[in-house]
């Protein structure tokens, strides 16, 4: 390959504007005369960076290497012609906004007329008249400047939203886990518990093939599952008995008071900024995390039997995002700890979910859980609620009913006075206790206890 690249060539008269001159000019031409002819004349203008070759058929990889900012294109050369390389260079992503000068000595116009559908920017003739070829390359670098400019300041601006999507995207989840944490803040042991469920759902959602878009959607919308518990009084949220059909008639009504909670927040800041971009004419539609999240809040206690509130829905009548949470908020609920009930080993959990498969769960969706169950043991593991940490890891070790002990406080004087005591008489021989049996897992007493891990009435 005859190719040069020139980056000091002295000129003969005073530089122009240096955002010009200290551009890179390339030069294809099969004459070597022509080119430094044509080099020539630039130079005494002030351009001192040539690219230069005189094989046609490495010019185009050459111009991906050196990035010219204009191309000086002979058209009649051997190997590969001037057009050939031309509509290379307008496919390929990175020549294609090379302003191009043609260079012939053929001045038809069906010549000129193909360079220019090929994307030619313009056209010299030779022999080159100097004064012809110094304003046209002059006004191509200009333009190919400004072509730089634009682009460097939409990559800036690209950035600058990319960053900005990026803050809107965590404070929108701040927010939304905010308001999920408000519904479950006075129940002080549910600790994680919104979050668990938010990850489970999306790992269950992806199992069930949807795609990684509206998985996200689910996994923060299935945050807000029980925002309603904020419209619920503390003796009910808290009561660590079972439940009068009062209170749980009340209870209930969390799925409505969450639904209205989700949907009025929807309105109000759509209706927000609507008055913001009246003038612009920008519609803003309705936010479709708060859309999933309005219906999984609704629709999460239904039942796949139908026997589930608040409006004893029935199979696929069920959203399947309401189907997904109600087998991830049930399974979380009966592994954690809450006023009215202890953990349940997590094994003892996964037998329960399996029971209510076609009766309490869509089947499908609880097939896609048990799929999943060591990604859903990893949650548990990383989002364990720090109050009930020990319990955690004693329900991975061991299926059987956890057994609490507590620490025996020191003995006062008085009562170390009345050991010693008791240890100067004489011992009096009692009966041996009967010996006790830890009482059998049958499958009703899981069935009672699945039935009732949500709150016992």
């Amino acid at each position: 390959m005859n190719a040069t690249t020139t980056d000091k060539f002295e000129p003969t008269t005073s530089p122009i504007s240096a955002d010009v001159v200290n551009r890179k000019i390339m030069i294809v031409d099969d004459e070597p005369v022509n080119i430094k002819v044509v080099q020539k004349y630039l130079a005494s203008n002030g351009y001192s960076r040539f690219v230069t070759t005189t094989d046609s058929l490495t010019a185009v990889e050459l111009m991906r290497s050196e990035s010219p900012d204009v191309l000086l294109l002979d058209v009649m050369m051997p190997g590969i012609d001037g057009f050939y390389i031309l509509e290379k260079m307008r496919s390929d992503p990175k020549l294609k906004f090379i302003p191009v000068l043609i260079l012939t000595a053929v001045a038809d116009p069906e010549t000129k007329e193909r360079a220019l559908r090929l994307g030619a920017t313009d056209f010299l003739s030779k022999p080159v008249d100097p004064a012809d070829l110094r304003p046209r390359v002059r006004n191509a670098l200009i333009a190919k400047a400004h072509q730089d400019e634009l682009e460097h300041y939409a990559e800036r601006l690209e950035h600058q939203v990319r960053v900005r999507t990026a803050e809107l995207e965590a404070s929108r989840r701040d927010v939304i886990c905010c308001l999920a944490g408000a519904g479950e803040y006075r129940d002080q042991e549910t600790g994680n518990h919104v979050i668990r469920v938010g990850l489970f759902s999306g790992i269950i959602g992806r199992q069930l093939g949807l795609d990684d878009e509206t998985a996200s959607i689910l996994e923060q919308a299935a945050l807000l599952h029980d925002v309603g518990k904020i419209g619920v009084s503390d003796l009910i949220l808290l009561k660590p008995g079972k439940l009068t059909d009062e209170e749980f008639a009340i209870m209930k009504r969390h799925c409505e008071f969450g639904k209205n909670i989700i949907a009025s927040s929807d309105i109000r800041w759509r209706k927000v900024g609507r008055q913001k971009l009246d003038e612009e004419k920008i519609t803003i539609g309705k936010s479709p995390i708060m859309e999933m999240a309005a219906r999984i809040a609704y629709s999460h206690h239904e039942r796949w039997d139908g026997t589930g509130y608040p409006e004893g829905l029935r199979s696929e009548d069920i959203p399947l995002e309401g189907r997904i949470v109600a087998i991830t908020d049930v399974f979380d609920a009966l592994s954690s700890v809450r006023p009215y009930k202890e953990a349940i080993p997590p094994q003892r959990c996964f037998e329960m979910i399996r029971e209510g498969r076609g009766s309490h769960f869509d089947p499908a969706v609880t097939d896609a859980f048990f799929a999943s169950k060591e990604e859903i043991l990893q949650v548990q593991r990383e989002y364990v609620d720090r109050l009930s940490e020990t319990d955690f890891k004693a329900m991975n070790t061991d299926t059987s009913p956890t057994k609490k002990t507590t620490q025996t406080p020191a003995p006062t004087a008085q009562q170390k006075a009345v050991q010693e005591n008791a240890a100067n008489q004489e011992p009096v021989e009692r009966a041996p206790a009967p010996a006790t049996k830890p009482a059998p897992i049958e499958k009703n007493s899981l069935k009672q206890a699945f039935l009732a891990s949500r709150r016992p009435r």
